[in-house]
């Protein structure tokens, strides 16, 4: 089993991951803003359940075999790059003006589907399990695919307390910038297409 030292120096390193702003941050932030406390809230539980995704292939092995396939990684960095440029367009494109008023009318569980399909098809999130958690499994301690598996639920226990910080303060964010007559449709749509393009951009395993 996972030696309490190694966990506690990994909670540690996950910690300090989990908390500084990336693709799935900002995916929760924008929402949030766009629709309020509840979305963000229903993408963050979205987000997280990708996470779980990504632990159980982590564990079958999966992501290393993604991340060292040159095909299978590009087609789904490249599908990931796509649906979050549709979600700018989408945004963007609405006419009805307000960003509030673009997405007021997603259903909770259509959010929470969102979510969950950009972690999945988000690149950096296979190539942090094929680079960061490998490091923290010893082959003397046990089998590695259950090493694997707590080590990713401690991230997704981390990871859950830090998005539902930024969910709550982006929501709150949000609802001010919406009695003060904001437009943010524009702000939510450029957030998407960025991190489109940013994901498009993510190399492979053998290109880093």
């Amino acid at each position: 089993m996972i030696a309490p030292s190694t966990l506690l120096v990994f909670s540690a390193a996950a910690l300090a991951l989990v908390v500084i702003p990336g693709p799935n941050i900002i995916y929760i932030t924008a929402r949030g803003i766009a629709q309020g406390r509840a979305a963000a809230i229903a993408s963050a539980v979205g987000v997280e359940t990708g996470t779980l995704l990504h632990i159980a292939a982590a564990s079958a092995g999966l992501s290393y075999l993604i991340a060292r396939s040159a095909a299978a990684f590009t087609v789904v960095k490249w599908a990931g790059a796509a649906y979050l440029v549709y979600l700018g367009v989408r945004t963007l494109a609405d006419r009805r003006g307000q960003a509030g008023e673009v997405v007021a009318s997603q259903p909770l569980g259509r959010v929470f589907l969102e979510g969950v399909i950009v972690n999945v098809l988000n690149p950096k999130v296979i190539l942090f399990f094929l680079a960061f958690l490998p490091q923290f499994v010893d082959p003397a301690a046990g089998s590695p695919a259950l090493q694997i598996a707590v080590l990713g639920a401690t991230l997704l226990l981390l990871g859950i307390a830090s998005d539902m910080v930024y969910a709550v303060g982006a929501g709150t964010l949000g609802r001010v910038l919406r009695r003060r007559g904001k437009s943010i449709k524009y702000v939510s749509g450029c957030v998407y297409l960025g991190l489109g393009v940013a994901t498009a951009l993510t190399g492979g395993a053998r290109a880093r």
